[in-house]
C-alpha cells in the first residue's frame, strides 16, 4: 500500500459536503484509496453486472436499503442513483454520507454537477506522483520514474510495462472511447494517440493532426476533449500580461503520466529514453505534469502557464497558483548547467514583473545554485515539494531564509 497524498484532502471534504466524488484516470488508486481511508464505509462497485442491474431497476430501494455510510464505486453507471442521493443525503442532513468514485469522468461530473451541486466535494486522484513513487519498495530515480510513469499496478505486481500499457491502452479504447466518440476505425484512434505523444511539450496544431490522420478538425477536437476529461492529457495554456502584446495563443499538449507518453513513443528502457529525440520534451512534460499533481493532490485548481512571445522569447512553466508571487521555471534536461540556459529566464523576469527568487532554471545536474538573477534546481529536489511557505522547493535550506 503506497500512501497516496489525496488522502488528506479527502478527509477533509467528508467533513465538509454530504457526498464526495473522486474522478480520476482508470487504474490511478481510486477504489484502493477510498477502501483505506473509509474503511468502515459498506461497498459496493457497479462493476458488477447483478449489482448495476438492481441500482439501475430500482434506484429507490437501491439507496434506502443501504447503509448511511456508503461507497459507490464506478457510480456513472447507473445515473439515476445521483437524483436519490441528492434526496436521501438532504433528507439526513449530515455531512460524509456517501463516497461516489468513476473513471469514466465525463459522465461522472455531469451526474454530480445535474443532480449534486454543492452537496458535493470533488477531488481528482491522477498517477503516483515522484514524491508518492518513494513510497514504493522501487524507490525510482527521475530517470526511472520518466519511464515508469505513475500507474500503480506496475509497483505493486511488477508486471513488464509494455505489457501494462498496451493492456491499459486497448482497454481504454475499447471501454470509454468507443462508446462516447465516433471512433470507426480503432487504428485511427491508435495513431491519433502516437500524435499527440510525439506533440508533447509542442503548440497544439489540430489542423495538422487531422491532415496527418485524415479526418475532420471538428473529429480531431472532440478526441482530445475525451482525453483531457479522462485525465489522459492536458493543455497548458499561454499566459499574456497585456493583451496588446503579441504572444502565442496556442495551447501546448502534455501528458498527466510520462510511462504512457514513453511507451506510446516506443521507448522500452532508460537507455532508449536517455537517447531519444524525444527526451527533453519528455522530461519537460514530467516537470509539468508533476506541478499540476503536486496541486491537485492538495485539492487546489493549478494555474500554470507557458510564455512565449513573437520574439520567440519563451519560459517553458508559469505558476500563477499564487497570483501574488508568481514563479518562472525553464526546464532543461542536461545534467549540466550553462549560462545560456537562464539567460531569457532573467530578461522574462523583468519584463513579466517577476523578481528573482521566484525565478529558476530546472535540470537534472547537482544542485541548487542561486545565481544573481536567478536559482538553478536539481530535478529531484524540486520534485520533492516540500515547500509549506509557498517558496520553489529545495533551495530554502542551501541559499538562506531571503532566497527562494
Amino acid at each position: 500500500m503506497i500512501d497516496r497524498i489525496l488522502s488528506a484532502y479527502v478527509k477533509k471534504l467528508a467533513t465538509w459536503f454530504p457526498v464526495v466524488s473522486i474522478t480520476g484516470p482508470r487504474q490511478s488508486g481510486k477504489s484502493t484509496l477510498i477502501q483505506n481511508v473509509f474503511s468502515d464505509y459498506e461497498y459496493i462497485n457497479l462493476e458488477r453486472p447483478d449489482v448495476r442491474a438492481n441500482a439501475l431497476n430500482d434506484p429507490v430501494s437501491f439507496i434506502e436499503n443501504r447503509s448511511d455510510r456508503l461507497i459507490i464505486d464506478e457510480a456513472q453507471y447507473a445515473p439515476d442513483l445521483f437524483s436519490m442521493i441528492q434526496t436521501e443525503s438532504d433528507r439526513r442532513g449530515t455531512t460524509g454520507q456517501y463516497i461516489l468514485s468513476g473513471s469514466q469522468n465525463f459522465l461522472m461530473l455531469k451526474n454530480v454537477r445535474q443532480s449534486l451541486a454543492g452537496r458535493a466535494g470533488i477531488a481528482r486522484l491522477l498517477p503516483l506522483s515522484y514524491t508518492e513513487a518513494q513510497g514504493s519498495a522501487q524507490k525510482p530515480s527521475v530517470d526511472e520514474f520518466m519511464l515508469r510513469g505513475g500507474y500503480p499496478r506496475p509497483y505493486d505486481v511488477g508486471i513488464d510495462l509494455d505489457a501494462y500499457f498496451d493492456a491499459y491502452i486497448s482497454s481504454y479504447i475499447e471501454r470509454d472511447v468507443k462508446d462516447y466518440l465516433d471512433v470507426r476505425n480503432v487504428d485511427d484512434f491508435r495513431r491519433f494517440l502516437r500524435l499527440c505523444a510525439l506533440n508533447a511539450g509542442n503548440l497544439t496544431n489540430y489542423t495538422n493532426i487531422a491532415n496527418d490522420l485524415g479526418v475532420s478538425f471538428r473529429t480531431v477536437k472532440s478526441w482530445l476533449s475525451i482525453l483531457e476529461s479522462s485525465y489522459i492529457l492536458f493543455s497548458l495554456p499561454p499566459y499574456f500580461k497585456s493583451a496588446g502584446k503579441r504572444v502565442v495563443k496556442t495551447p501546448k499538449l502534455y501528458f498527466y503520466d510520462t510511462g504512457l507518453l514513453c511507451n506510446l513513443l516506443g521507448i522500452h528502457s532508460l537507455e532508449q529514453l536517455l537517447g531519444h529525440d524525444m527526451f527533453g520534451a519528455v522530461f519537460e512534460n514530467l516537470i509539468v505534469a508533476e506541478t499540476a499533481k503536486h496541486y491537485y493532490n492538495e485539492g487546489k485548481k493549478p494555474e500554470l502557464y507557458f510564455y512565449r512571445d513573437s520574439d520567440k522569447q519563451e519560459v517553458d512553466l508559469i505558476d500563477m497558483y499564487e497570483s501574488a508571487a508568481p514563479k518562472l521555471l525553464e526546464i532543461k534536461s542536461s545534467r549540466t548547467y550553462h549560462d545560456r540556459q537562464g539567460r531569457t529566464l532573467a530578461k522574462l523576469g523583468g519584463l513579466l514583473g517577476v523578481p528573482r527568487e521566484r525565478c529558476a532554471v530546472i535540470y537534472r545536474g547537482s544542485g541548487p545554485m542561486q545565481l544573481e538573477q536567478y536559482a538553478v534546481i536539481n530535478a529531484t529536489e524540486y520534485l520533492e515539494f516540500d515547500c509549506p511557505d509557498g517558496t520553489l522547493p529545495g533551495t530554502r535550506a542551501e541559499v538562506g531564509p531571503a532566497a527562494l
